[in-house]
């Protein structure tokens, strides 16, 4: 069984290897840190395969391993972003608001859950098993989140 389990993460993780790099550079903004985390939470599903509990969960378990592992990756390499440096940012952008720079600014799992979504396409009820949580809480969630960036959005359009 072990051995299935090892063969399917690892058909998983090739097979869908783009998908996986695309969600941790949606996290960290950069290519090499990206495949840094990918690489990580490849090596981190291979170890853990036994841990799985049924095969078909398998691309919502290492969707998990992943945002575990750019979420690690952003709390190990943070660097403390004050107001005023994001400012600056939509400064030198001429005053664009910019939705990705407002979604970094998001906590868990507000901010998995829209990359989820929006990003990765993936619908409400594979989100609450990827990021483990009930599927009315994600929809709460989701909605609740879309409301603050609506109205984040507005405030930066009448600081104009």
């Amino acid at each position: 069984m072990k051995r299935n389990l090892e063969q399917c993460v690892e058909e998983m993780l090739i097979e869908h290897y783009e998908k996986y790099y695309r969600l941790a550079y949606s996290y960290v903004h950069n290519e090499m840190d990206a495949q840094d985390i990918v690489q990580e939470g490849a090596y981190k599903a291979i170890l853990k395969c036994n841990t799985l509990k049924h095969e078909q969960m398998a691309d919502t378990w290492i969707y998990r391993i992943m945002i575990n592992e750019a979420i690690d990756f952003i709390r190990k390499n943070k660097r403390d972003t004050s107001f005023t440096e994001v400012d600056k940012v939509y400064e030198e952008q001429y005053g664009e608001v910019e939705l990705r720079s407002l979604i970094d600014l998001l906590g868990e799992p507000d901010k998995s859950i829209l990359i989820l979504r929006f990003f990765e396409g993936r619908k409400l009820d594979q989100i609450a098993a990827i990021v483990g949580i009930s599927l009315p809480n994600v929809k709460n969630r989701l909605y609740r989140t879309l409301d603050k960036l609506r109205i984040s959005i507005e405030d930066w359009e009448v600081m104009e």
